[in-house]
């Protein structure tokens, strides 16, 4: 049963990573759900202060996530329309098979988000950029936050390894 919550945990872990570029996947909470999974196991000592601790992390930059592309947006002048371009175009980014997508993707997409809302061109890239650089800060936010999980998990699951694994020692 301890390998497939470790399995489980890691597999959240890798997706986690991935959810933190994903507008659709909330990257740190699932991290953290990786790390209550090997935590779970009988090999690894229940730890709630750990768990308390990390999972209000993932809460709060969870909850950045949606505060901070408005408030670059709204620093820059921009509207509610140049926030969703910036998602839809970081989706067409993903899927599209241009090199660097996934940056060109949303700052095309909040210039076209903020030119639909009617703005002329000078407010419409300065929006656009604003938007665009709160959606880089959420997401290098995110992905630290999943990183350091996945090292946590980690150096966890290699400090009790002998217990995890006994067949393999």
């Amino acid at each position: 049963m301890d390998i497939a919550l470790f399995l489980f945990g890691f597999l959240f872990m890798i997706v986690g990573l991935v959810g933190s570029f994903l507008p659709v996947l909330p990257g740190p909470p699932i991290s953290w759900l990786g790390l209550l999974m090997l935590y779970l196991t009988k090999s690894v000592p229940d730890d709630w202060w750990f768990l308390g601790i990390t999972a209000g992390v993932a809460l709060i930059v969870f909850a950045l996530d949606y505060i901070i592309p408005a408030i670059g947006t709204k620093k820059f002048g921009g509207t509610r329309a140049g926030v969703i371009g910036t998602t839809i175009g970081l989706i067409v980014g993903l899927i599209a098979p241009i090199p660097g997508g996934i940056i060109i993707g949303p700052f095309v997409g909040a210039l076209v988000g903020e030119l639909s809302n009617k703005a002329d061109n000078k407010t419409a890239l300065k929006a656009a950029f604003g938007s665009f650089l709160g959606f880089l800060t959420g997401t290098f936010m995110k992905f630290v936050v999943a990183i350091i999980f996945m090292g946590l998990f980690l150096s966890t699951a290699w400090e009790y390894k002998a217990a995890l694994f006994p067949y393999f020692n």
